[in-house]
């Protein structure tokens, strides 16, 4: 019964949810209505899809800020994943995200001395994860970052650049350290 409510309050905030989507306890859904950029009002509303058969674990934060977060189908979000859809995220199907990782799809400006960051827009650098990916515990992966099907990121790796289909990196900055077997 809590699920089912649980899936109604995400439709409720404007979240456009899938078929039988599992849902832990304390999600934060925003879409953005009220994030400013720079400080100037934005006319749009961010938009969250979530996949048919989705499982978001307790304590997930998915922020649009006017922009997007679409998940495919049978994606699993453990807990206290943060998504961050200034800049569009988009996660294929059966990708596995473990609890505490962070998907960015943005930067900060970083302006001269005389101005001030938080007055300055941010940069939006939108990321892609494709299907069947698995991503550790505690990994971080920064805006502008394309994941390739079927690879495997290691916990506590920060994905600072694209990864090609079926690899398996890890480290901080993350690496590519070998390719899965055919």
């Amino acid at each position: 019964m809590f699920i089912a409510y649980r899936g109604w309050l995400a439709g409720a905030k404007g979240v456009d949810v899938g078929r039988l989507v599992k849902f832990g306890p304390s999600i934060d859904f925003n879409l953005g209505n009220n994030y400013r950029n720079s400080l100037k009002p934005v006319a749009t509303k961010g938009r969250i899809k979530i996949g048919d058969q989705c499982w978001i674990e307790k304590g997930a934060v998915l922020w649009a800020f006017n922009g997007s977060i679409r998940l495919g189908e049978n994606v699993f979000l453990g807990p206290y994943v943060t998504i961050y859809g200034h800049g569009g995220v988009e996660i294929g199907d059966r990708t596995l995200v473990a609890m505490h990782t962070t998907i960015l799809s943005s930067n900060h400006t970083v302006p001269s001395r005389k101005e001030k960051i938080r007055l300055k827009p941010d940069i939006l650098l939108p990321s892609k994860i494709g299907n069947d990916v698995w991503i550790g515990a505690h990994a971080v992966i920064l805006g502008g970052v394309k994941i390739g099907n079927g690879c495997v990121v290691g916990a506590g790796s920060i994905v600072t650049k694209s990864i090609p289909a079926y690899s398996v990196a890890v480290g901080a900055p993350a690496k590519v350290i070998r390719t899965r077997i055919k």
